[in-house]
């Protein structure tokens, strides 16, 4: 006896799955044993992380803090993925650098917020420039007399 056919068309030991196919694309075995044929896997964290993180600290530039950190830890990570796409480890190198260029906005408008606030920050030092409606008072009223209310 050759060979005993079993379900599915093939013979013991294929044609079930989890288990290979001859002259298939993929190589025997279930999922996540490999690419085929030993494919490369690009590896495009750094790049994707630069994106979110510039998209985030672009979002909060107006708390400062963490437009100025996000926006530098997506500079940091951005170059990090931009390196790797030079080398040819990553693919991504585009978003890579739209999260470099979101980084530098979210720290440049975040040091922009700095000093918008130091400038409208209310002193109260009683400078010339200040228009005095502190001092403004409304003219005095005098209250009824009290024969009045008695009726």
């Amino acid at each position: 006896m050759p060979y005993e056919q079993f379900p599915y068309g093939g013979t013991q030991g294929q044609g079930y799955p989890g288990q290979g196919y001859p002259g298939a694309a993929y190589p025997g075995g279930a999922y996540g044993q490999g690419w085929p044929g030993g494919a490369y896997v690009p590896n495009n964290g750094h790049g994707t992380a630069a994106l979110v993180l510039g998209i985030i600290g672009l979002v909060l530039f107006a708390s400062i803090v963490l437009g100025i950190v996000l926006g530098v830890l997506a500079i940091v990570f951005g170059a990090l993925g931009r390196s790797r796409a030079a080398s040819g480890e990553a693919t991504n190198g585009g978003s890579a650098l739209a999260g470099v260029i979101l980084g530098v906005v979210a720290v440049v408008a975040s040091v922009v917020m700095i000093f918008v606030y130091i400038a409208t920050e209310d002193d109260d030092s009683g400078s010339d420039d200040d228009p005095g409606y502190a001092t403004v008072s409304a003219p005095a009223v005098s209250p009824p007399a009290l024969a009045d209310i008695s009726r």
